[in-house]
């Protein structure tokens, strides 16, 4: 169908249709007695009073299952565009690539020509494709079926040139890159070939710069939408099937993912619970509620991480899947930290043992970052607040031989002796146990500090790596 529709002759268009209808005898003689033809005008006088003429194109559209030569030795030469409108999605576990295209195909028919000033200044029409010849332009990566409406129309020119414009709903093979999600930049591949014409047939051209290819697909591109076009490059190369040669135009998409999403969702909450986590080493560990705390504080994060399940890419392992398994293992180091203390506070509060010489040395050495020098045992029993008579195996001076009680005065000494030795062993127990505890608090306030430190180096390396 033309884009001027026919008119129904009346009776003062009748001579100038039949002028039409010899004009096109004529044509159609010239090319059936020649064979290929030496006259391709048509006639189209009276198009912009009476529409055009229905039958003036027959024998062009007789011809749509050829490609359109006058010289089967010279290939078509056939320019393509396209205007990337939407990013649809992207399926990490399929490598799938999705995306809206307007594709435009542009390439001249000898056969199709007229003169503007015969048909009242008409330089272009639209018809239907499906009676004009159309190459046979595909995507080597399209993993679809082909959706692309049937009834489209193309314009073309007086002098021969046919632009075709056709959307394209494109789902396309790509080799994604997930290690840096959600701040990753993935390149896709979108190669035009011919399907049956080899480079002795046809050729591929462009019709556009590829800088107005992108610019153009960035005004138009969904703003709003998970993935931004960053730029596409060009890339021309033969192809290779056998000892046919096909030409083609690739084309790389290279597209960055929005990732405020996911820092919302997954990284936010996430941080904020491991720096709740690192907060509550400040809970006194006597009271018994520390370990309460992580617990829970466990529990909540793992059911967070189910719950964010479905925003996380089901293939690879991203860099963010290292984040959630290192931020859930310092949470289990912190509370196997807090029984362990927990643990070592009940012992020493219960049955203190013994405090190894090493370990004396280490605390008062903590205790006491200024001295580095061995000291005597007297002086680390003072700074300890021990005095000699509160050691094991310590003794009172010797009583003077000539003092020698009688035996009321012996009962009685008996009687207070016992009592001091109860009284120190209770003093020595009591030291002993906050010597222990004192060790607890110092094993407590360590490990928080190692923790600190390796959190911080671990969460600095995964940001340095995001940022590469």
């Amino acid at each position: 169908a033309f884009i001027l529709s026919p008119a129904t002759p009346g009776p003062a268009s009748g001579t100038l249709y039949r002028e039409h209808r010899v004009a096109l005898l004529h044509l159609t003689h010239s090319m059936s007695a020649t064979g290929r033809g030496v006259t391709f005008t048509i006639n189209c006088s009276g198009f912009g009073w009476h529409g055009a003429d229905p039958t003036a194109l027959n024998s062009v559209f007789e011809r749509r299952a050829f490609r359109p030569v006058t010289n089967v030795s010279v290939p078509t030469r056939v320019n393509i565009s396209f205007t990337m409108s939407a990013i649809l999605d992207v399926d990490e576990r399929l490598h799938l690539f999705s995306s809206f295209l307007w594709l435009e195909m542009v390439w001249d028919n000898p056969f199709i020509s007229w003169n503007p000033e015969e048909c009242e200044g008409i330089t272009k029409m639209s018809m239907a494709a499906r009676n004009l010849w159309l190459p046979d332009i595909f995507i080597i990566e399209f993993m679809d079926v082909d959706k692309t409406p049937k009834d489209l129309t193309a314009y073309v020119s007086n002098e021969g040139r046919i632009r075709y414009k056709k959307p394209m709903k494109v789902a396309s093979i790509c080799n994604l890159d997930i290690f840096y999600f959600p701040f990753d930049e993935q390149n896709c591949t979108l190669t035009f070939s011919s399907f049956l014409y080899t480079v002795d047939n046809m050729l591929l051209g462009m019709e556009k710069e590829v800088w107005e290819i992108t610019d153009t697909s960035q005004d138009i591109l969904q703003a709003h939408g998970e993935w931004e076009l960053l730029g596409i490059n060009k890339a021309t190369a033969k192809m290779s099937v056998g000892a046919n040669l096909y030409d083609q135009i690739a084309f790389h998409v290279a597209i960055r993912r929005r990732p405020r999403l996911y820092v919302i969702n997954l990284l936010v909450p996430s941080g904020f619970l491991l720096a709740i986590d690192a907060l509550s080493f400040y809970l006194p560990v006597e009271s018994g509620n520390r370990v309460p705390f992580k617990i829970t504080l466990l529990l909540g994060y793992n059911v967070f991480l189910l719950m964010m399940n479905d925003l996380l890419p089901t293939s690879g392992t991203p860099l963010i899947s290292v984040y959630f398994a290192l931020c859930l293992s310092l949470m289990v180091a912190s509370l196997l930290e807090t029984i362990f203390i927990t643990h070592l506070l009940h012992v020493a509060t219960t049955q203190p043992p013994p405090l190894p010489q090493w370990l004396h040395s280490l605390l008062l050495s903590c205790t006491s970052p200024g001295r580095c020098c061995p000291i005597a045992p007297q002086k680390r029993n003072e700074g300890l607040g021990l005095t000699p008579t509160h050691l094991p195996g310590a003794k009172e001076p010797e009583v003077l031989a000539e003092q020698r009680p009688g035996p009321r005065e012996a009962e009685l000494t008996g009687c207070s002796e016992w009592t001091r030795a109860q009284r120190e062993h209770e003093a020595q127990r009591q030291h002993l146990v906050e010597l222990w505890v004192q060790f607890s608090h110092t094993v407590d306030a360590l490990l928080f500090r190692l923790y600190l430190l390796f959190m911080a180096s671990s969460i600095l390396a995964i940001i340095g790596l995001w940022n590469t």
